[in-house]
């Protein structure tokens, strides 16, 4: 199988900020992070060939995109696949400059979601005859139990665990201005604040939120046209599987449960593979990772292969994946700080990496900054997760 590696590029990237933006609509949204992208790039939008938008909730063609853009009569794709859904616009738009249809493409993720009247994580994940509908807290708390139940945490032990991940990413985020929430919090805030799904707190849920962002994307050797820091594509990764929403575990495997992202190892070992990285935990320099909640984001450390499994709790307490530590983790403050507008999340992950890479990333940036993941995973309303990964770097 060829890889994707080294042979599309990033040559601008815009992102709205993120919130509760009542002010604005899908098509604002669209207009602002799709201009910025644009001017960064040094592009005009009819020097653009074709467009992928992500979305769940912003629109049921890609026609949310022409019609904000006035831009008609263009091969414009909406793409959807969850929470993956923004990267999946990425993937769609590399392939197809890669493969030579296009020589300029741009990838949108959109999505409002305080205006849908429910929150974006209160989606229901499946029906069950005895249960009902569950709810994403209910399935990632339950995710949380049987993490501490399998490697002897002490439940409240554990809670302190999770809010550490909540503390630091909530610090990371002061430091973002386009984050919805930019203030500390404490372990004292994080550990008494109200039981949203035990052991979930609400300090371990992200916000519901708005926002957009998008890229232009071109082959590696048309870039150095546009400008002299442009990032490249490395590798691209993409996994669904059949896991039960209620029991966490992969249909027909009793080995599975939701102690291990299984969809997310199969996803970045497909994008490690192509980006020649053998040894993620000393070779990646900064992840923007998946994490609608705390417990998300600890299972993705040894999902990812930052952390030996079962020994993200001694990784987690050294600082290891601090903003000074070895491998920064969510330097944005991630979904926590940022909030989860479903279709657009993936976007802006490889917004922040491809700020971190260019050194643009004020007081928030990483030392020596390399390869930079970004990965986004979820759960489907009739079973079933899905996982998404991207590898960037910088030119060599």
């Amino acid at each position: 199988m060829e890889s994707i590696r080294d042979k599309v590029a990033i040559i601008g990237m815009g992102c709205t900020k993120f919130g509760e933006l009542w002010d604005k609509s899908v098509g604002d949204m669209v207009v602002e992070a799709v201009y910025e992208a644009l001017e960064d790039a040094g592009v005009e939008l009819k020097g653009v060939n074709a467009a992928w938008v992500g979305t769940i909730l912003g629109g049921i063609t890609g026609g949310i995109v022409s019609e904000a853009l006035q831009w008609d009569n263009m091969p414009i794709t909406r793409v959807e696949n969850n929470c993956a859904s923004a990267l999946e616009a990425l993937r769609n738009a590399t392939f197809a400059v890669a493969c030579g249809m296009y020589d300029i493409a741009l990838a949108v993720g959109v999505e409002k979601c305080k205006d849908t009247g429910t929150g974006s994580l209160t989606f229901p994940y499946g029906y069950h005859q005895a249960y009902g509908y569950m709810q994403a807290p209910a399935a990632y708390g339950s995710a949380g139990l049987r993490y501490f139940e399998k490697y002897g945490i002490p439940v409240e032990e554990g809670r302190k665990l999770l809010a550490r991940i909540a503390v630091k990413n909530h610090h990371n985020g002061t430091f973002a201005p386009k984050a919805h929430f930019q203030r500390e919090i404490t372990m004292e805030q994080a550990l008494k604040a109200p039981i949203i799904s035990w052991p979930l707190g609400l300090f371990d849920c992200c916000p519901t939120t708005d926002g957009c962002a998008a890229a232009i994307v071109t082959r590696a050797d048309l870039a150095p046209r546009f400008r002299d820091d442009y990032i490249l594509i490395k590798g691209l990764g993409l996994a669904l599987g059949r896991r039960d929403v209620f029991s966490g575990r992969i249909k027909d495997r009793e080995d599975s449960d939701y102690t291990i992202w299984n969809e997310t190892v199969a996803a970045c070992k497909q994008a490690y593979g192509q980006a020649g990285v053998t040894n993620p935990r000393k070779q990646i320099s900064a992840a923007s990772v998946h994490d609608c909640f705390t417990i998300t984001e600890l299972i993705n450390y040894e999902s990812l292969g930052f952390s030996p499994v079962g020994k993200a709790r001694e990784d987690v307490e050294s600082g290891f994946f601090s903003l000074e530590g070895e491998l920064p983790v969510n330097t944005d403050g991630g979904l926590k700080a940022f909030g989860h507008p479903v279709g657009a999340s993936g976007l802006r992950m490889v917004y922040e990496l491809y700020k971190q890479i260019q050194g643009k990333a004020e007081n928030r940036q990483v030392k020596n900054m390399d390869l930079g993941v970004a990965h986004c995973q979820g759960g489907n309303p009739t079973g079933g997760f899905q996982a998404s990964v991207a590898i960037v770097g910088p030119r060599d």
